[in-house]
């Protein structure tokens, strides 16, 4: 027994069981019943039939569902991409030596840390068609001559939808890849000066290729937190207006909970797992190039 617990691989499986239990009760047992109701005609406070494709077939064919699609990823490339930009920008800033450097590394942590919920609330109340302050300001600048619907015009809510996804967003997108950039040894950066090369070359060809595997994987995060995003949605417009801004995810939601039909919005939910591989596919590819930091070949 003692020869049993002393192997490294029994015991790291031992150490993993708590987890691997965890990980198959909440998420494979649902993702797995959540599949098998996408297949069925279930409807809420009654088991359904096997139908196949028929659930599928019908979404295919829904305006509002492929409206969803459009929504989805136009908010998860915009916002995704403006969040990579930003976070970059924000790290490579956050990296130099600094005043406070600490203390603005905590502030910048601060969106990411508060509750979903709270920040949809607040965006609703800056994005007021009659009280936002962003309209306020922009009036009193001359800018504008009267109040901006911002979420009553649908690609006004689009674009109003993926601001406050990507304030959101870059702390987490920005922190990561700081931790990146902390790891790029300084001699590198000494060496590609004393070669004559601009500070756009050495980011260009010192930071950017040693960062790739991090972008990869913090960019895969970042898709997948986006495409999947419900709360800020639902909160801030509940998908409206006129569907303009219902995501996948709250379509869903919308279908198989508010409408009672748990097999078309289980169907719509499934749709979302081919999108959600090829985003985990490029993480992995992307990793592919870590080959460095073991001292091996590309």
């Amino acid at each position: 027994m003692q020869k049993f617990f002393n192997n490294r691989n029994v015991l790291g499986l031992l150490f993993m069981l708590p987890a691997g239990v965890l990980l198959l009760i909440f998420l494979t047992y649902p993702l797995g019943l959540g599949t098998w109701l996408g297949f069925t005609d279930a409807k809420l406070g009654r088991e359904g039939v096997w139908v196949g494709l028929e659930n599928f077939k019908y979404l295919i064919g829904d305006s509002v569902a492929r409206l969803s699609l459009f929504n989805t990823l136009f908010y998860t490339v915009v916002a995704s991409v403006a969040k990579f930009v930003f976070g970059l920008w924000l790290a490579v800033l956050l990296n130099r030596h600094l005043p406070f450097k600490s203390f603005f590394r905590a502030i910048v942590l601060l969106p990411f840390i508060v509750p979903t919920a709270l920040s949809a609330i607040a965006f609703w109340w800056l994005y007021d068609a009659q009280f936002s302050v962003i309209s306020w300001s922009l009036m009193k600048l001359g800018l504008i001559d009267r109040y901006i619907d911002f979420l009553g015009d649908p690609w006004n809510a689009r674009f109003s939808a993926v601001a406050a996804n990507i304030w959101r967003g870059v702390p987490f997108v920005a922190i990561c890849l700081l931790a990146g950039l902390q790891t790029i040894s300084p001699s590198l950066y000494e060496a590609a000066a004393l070669d004559g090369a601009t500070p756009w070359q050495r980011f260009r060809f010192v930071t950017l290729p040693l960062l790739t595997p991090i972008i990869a994987v913090v960019m895969t995060f970042s898709v997948l937190f986006t495409f999947t995003d419900f709360q800020l949605i639902y909160v801030l417009t509940r998908g409206g207006p006129l569907n303009a801004t219902h995501l996948m995810a709250t379509l869903s939601f919308q279908r198989a909970i508010s409408g009672g039909s748990l097999g078309e919005g289980a169907a719509l939910a499934t749709l979302m797992v081919p999108f959600l591989l090829a985003a985990i596919l490029f993480s992995y590819f992307g990793l592919q190039r870590r080959a460095w930091q073991q001292g091996g070949k590309d």
